[in-house]
């Protein structure tokens, strides 16, 4: 089975490349491509793989500035030839799905969201720094992209997205049914060390769609002490209204990160996401998680199990969900069991099994029906035997 992996962009590191890791894991002789690649913004492990690249990758200050060469994407993956590929798989969160393969291959997207910034673009812009020009030229080029995004989505043979709420958003932007496989996380780095401290943790970047401004709102409400791991442009506005118990930590290591889930009282999650790799982090190292009750949360957290969901994203239904799981008593164990549903041998079984059926399936499909000529024609060759006058 002859396989190629399809990757929106290779110019920074985040959950999309741990997927791909994962995939290139399971299918190591599967080439990569790509729009673009710097390697010096990669692991080093990536340089000793068969990455290939687009045109893009030719165009001056691509990979630092690539929101500027918006409407090439497109283009550059169509550019691709797969016409040597059984499989093709696409690790997309916006562009590499438009790929465009032959009857004879089948494409499989690993949907990581449909383009949040298309679709969601009143709430993109409302929590991006855009300027007034750009906010006034950038919708007939967001029209256009969503055109061009459901119509490249009707190229996809099979869709998998990450959780319910992906899959849901496949179905009310393209139409199309998903099946859900959920994406990998490491939780062999952590392990419950039973007892906790009296420190609520989150970890991210701060940038004003993860609301750690409710965070920081109810926590200088409730006086508890809360540790916030992370950088971004939000921090100095957050740290100018945080109280003495809310600590800003920056930057953590691996080692140090691992000891603070460990250690803390519960996990806060109180943005929208996708999945949302951090909470089940948090309930591998035994630790609750009190989550918005939206996205990726709605497939990781059970609501007094493993923590505590809230349904309006306020400071005030934060601080009662809080209120609610000081209240509460949890089972690290039961909340280690819940994380390894998540795993990443977990992921590989299951998106290894479910290519291989999936191809399996494909080969044994029925074939195309034939096409129907008028009556008296045999072949195309026939009709120009005919004449239309």
């Amino acid at each position: 089975m002859r396989i190629a992996l399809v990757h929106d962009f290779l110019n920074q590191y985040g959950g999309a490349e741990r997927v791909l890791e994962q995939l290139h894991h399971l299918f190591p002789a599967a080439p990569i491509y790509t729009s673009m690649y710097e390697p010096s913004a990669m692991p080093n492990a990536y340089r000793a793989w068969d990455i290939r690249t687009s045109f893009m990758q030719r165009l001056p200050m691509v990979t630092q500035r690539h929101q500027a060469y918006l409407m090439a994407y497109p283009l550059a993956f169509e550019s691709f030839d797969f016409s040597n590929y059984d499989v093709v798989i696409s690790n997309s969160s916006a562009f590499c799905k438009g790929v465009v393969t032959g009857p004879e291959t089948l494409h499989l997207s690993y949907c990581l969201t449909p383009m949040r910034w298309a679709w969601r673009y009143r709430d993109y812009v409302s929590h991006e720094d855009i300027g007034p020009i750009a906010r006034f030229a950038l919708p007939p080029f967001i029209h256009y992209l969503r055109l061009w995004d459901v119509t490249s989505a009707q190229r996809v043979d099979r869709f998998v997205g990450i959780s319910r709420a992906v899959a849901t958003r496949i179905r009310k932007y393209y139409g199309r049914e998903a099946d859900i496989i959920y994406p990998p996380v490491d939780t062999a780095r952590f392990t419950p060390n039973g007892a906790s401290g009296d420190y609520y943790l989150t970890v991210g970047r701060l940038v004003p769609y993860r609301r750690i401004d409710l965070i920081v709102d109810a926590f200088n409400e409730l006086g508890l002490p809360v540790k916030i791991v992370g950088v971004g442009r939000d921090r100095a506005r957050l740290q100018s209204r945080a109280r003495a118990n809310v600590e800003f930590l920056g930057k953590v290591d691996d080692n140090t990160l691992t000891g603070l889930y460990a250690n803390c009282r519960a996990y806060l999650f109180p943005g929208e996401e996708d999945f949302g790799i951090a909470p089940v982090e948090a309930q591998a190292a035994g630790r609750p998680v009190v989550a918005y009750a939206a996205g990726g949360a709605l497939d990781t957290v059970q609501d007094g199990e493993t923590g505590a969901l809230f349904h309006e994203q306020t400071s005030s239904a934060l601080i009662e969900a809080v209120r609610r799981l000081e209240r509460t008593s949890f089972d690290a164990r039961r909340i280690r069991a819940n994380a390894e549903r998540f795993s990443v041998s977990v992921f590989r079984e299951r998106f290894g099994e479910y290519v291989v059926g999936s191809h399996r399936e494909w080969r044994l499909r029925a074939p195309p029906e034939q096409p129907r000529f008028p009556r008296g024609i045999t072949s195309v060759q026939s009709t120009k035997e005919h004449s239309w006058n």
